[in-house]
């Protein structure tokens, strides 16, 4: 048995008890013979910047940090890696001589889930964004690290995809939501990013039809697994990757910080977590 003097992890939220990471985490350290834990935190808004500011002290090696809290866990950090700092939001943070740190893994989650199941997507140099939200910054920081050049950001609001554009440089355009039709003919790569078929509503939010043969089609929703997007994918004959490979491709650079041991997101851990997220439907 590997020994992890007992490594506590966790991750804070508000609120929390929907987290999957604890599942993925713990498989992780059972399969792996680790003594380490894994715990949820729920710490309301207010009370957050006291327990970020107390974490050198608390007894944890590091943690997830998930909804509402990853622009405070990055402004709360000594040092930030270049995913956090470009991103402005961190899930993941550890400590190194007492300073606290912080990272952003979600980029690295999207670009492992696709290398796993279509990595031909590298071969790819046009993408279209659906969505300027928070996770769309994650998606453009893969996209323009895996080489894509032609990045088309379309979004109700134009003027937010705007600011994404000018966040991350050049070779990124921003686009009115009715210009996706029209911007897809030529995408090597559709990525959805907003919320529309989360729990199977709002239908797909692009006709995959003008999408080439040739198109990979993602979503980083995963309730359901088969989103309206990617049903309409697959129907069309399209490579279709779901956002649950993101979720557990992102939580390795974690684990392996915190236990000192490098997961791999295996098809028993993906039975897994699909078998809790039908027992919660």
């Amino acid at each position: 048995m590997v020994d992890a003097a007992m490594r506590k992890a966790f991750v804070v939220g508000h609120p929390i008890a929907h987290s999957r990471s604890p599942l993925i985490h713990g498989h992780w350290l059972e399969t792996l013979g680790l003594e380490g834990s894994y715990e949820r935190i729920d710490v309301h808004p207010d009370a957050i910047d006291a327990f970020l500011r107390d974490l050198p002290r608390s007894g944890f090696v590091g943690g997830n940090v998930t909804i509402p809290h990853k622009e405070a866990a990055l402004k709360a950090a000594d040092r930030l890696d270049e995913a956090a700092e470009l991103i402005g939001a961190a899930n993941t943070l550890w400590l190194e001589d007492g300073r606290l740190c912080a990272g952003n893994t979600d980029a690295y989650g999207f670009k492992a889930n696709l290398d796993a199941v279509a990595p031909r997507w590298r071969q790819g140099r046009t993408a279209l964004l659906l969505g300027a939200g928070g996770a769309a910054r994650a998606i453009l920081f893969a996209l323009r690290e895996a080489g894509f050049t032609d990045i088309r950001i379309v979004n109700r609001t134009v003027e937010r995809a705007r600011e994404l554009a000018d966040r991350f440089g050049a070779g990124i355009s921003a686009h009115d939501w009715d210009e996706a039709g029209a911007l897809a003919a030529d995408a090597d790569l559709a990525v959805n990013t907003t919320s529309l078929g989360m729990s199977g509503e709002g239908g797909s939010p692009l006709d995959v039809e003008l999408l080439p043969d040739t198109a990979i089609v993602a979503d980083i929703v995963y309730v359901p697994l088969e989103t309206p997007l990617l049903a309409a994918a697959h129907r069309r004959g399209l490579a279709a990757v779901d956002g649950l490979g993101m979720l557990l491709h992102q939580a390795v650079p974690g684990f392996a910080r915190w236990f000192g041991v490098r997961p791999e997101v295996t098809p028993a851990l993906r039975e897994k977590i699909v078998a809790d997220l039908e027992r919660a439907r």
